[in-house]
């Protein structure tokens, strides 16, 4: 404190707000506390408004995610009943396409949805292993109009899936930094989880048509 101000018999706690030195010090923690509660509430609103605004950004990179995954679901009966007609004995495989479009359409949150997305990438990919063992099959032009297709929402998929992550990781890390990790904690911000892909999904599908 300068001599100046302790001439003055005043003390500036925070920008714009003094406190009288002569108050007895009972008053003085009083306003000293108030001007620290002011503080904090100034932060938390900051913090509050921020986290909303990014939370809705997840939701709608989530829908972007959803509108993607939605559309391989419905290439994959076509794309199953195409290779049926070339590959009949692949019970196996064909179950754990079905089994994963299911749960996929009975999945209720964001990691339901992810983990269901995951299988449905994993049964593809042996999907796709099948069909390297006819060549007939390959061959077929509707068969290969429905590879262009599914080859191009797996780009788009892993697209919308990295910007989604993005959106999380910029979310997250905001909730655990003070003073944000308060305020995420007092008004019930919760994590979301990353769309982690599996080893499958690290490359678009793709099937050689060399003889």
């Amino acid at each position: 404190m300068t001599n100046a101000k302790m001439a003055t018999g005043k003390c500036q706690l925070a920008k714009g707000v003094t406190m009288d030195l002569s108050m007895p010090k009972t008053i003085r923690w009083t306003v000293q506390l108030a001007v620290v509660a002011l503080v904090a509430t100034s932060l938390s609103g900051c913090s509050y408004n921020k986290f909303t605004t990014q939370e809705e950004a997840i939701k709608a990179q989530w829908g972007q995610v959803q509108n993607q995954l939605q559309r391989r679901n419905d290439l994959i009966p076509n794309l199953v009943e195409t290779t049926k007609g070339y590959a009949q004995h692949e019970e196996a495989v064909y179950k754990d396409i079905a089994d994963s479009r299911a749960r996929l359409l009975a999945a209720k949150s964001p990691e339901e949805t992810i983990q269901a997305a995951n299988q449905q990438t994993s049964a593809i990919g042996r999907l796709l292993a099948v069909v390297e063992n006819y060549p007939q099959l390959k061959a077929d032009e509707q068969f290969n109009r429905l590879m262009d297709e599914l080859s191009g929402t797996e780009n788009r998929i892993a697209t919308e899936r990295m910007r989604y992550n993005e959106r999380i990781q910029e979310y997250n890390a905001a909730t655990r930094r003070f003073p944000g990790n308060v305020t995420a904690k007092m008004f019930g911000f919760k994590q979301y989880p990353y769309f982690a892909a599996p080893n499958e999904a690290q490359t678009a599908p793709k099937v050689s048509f060399g003889k």
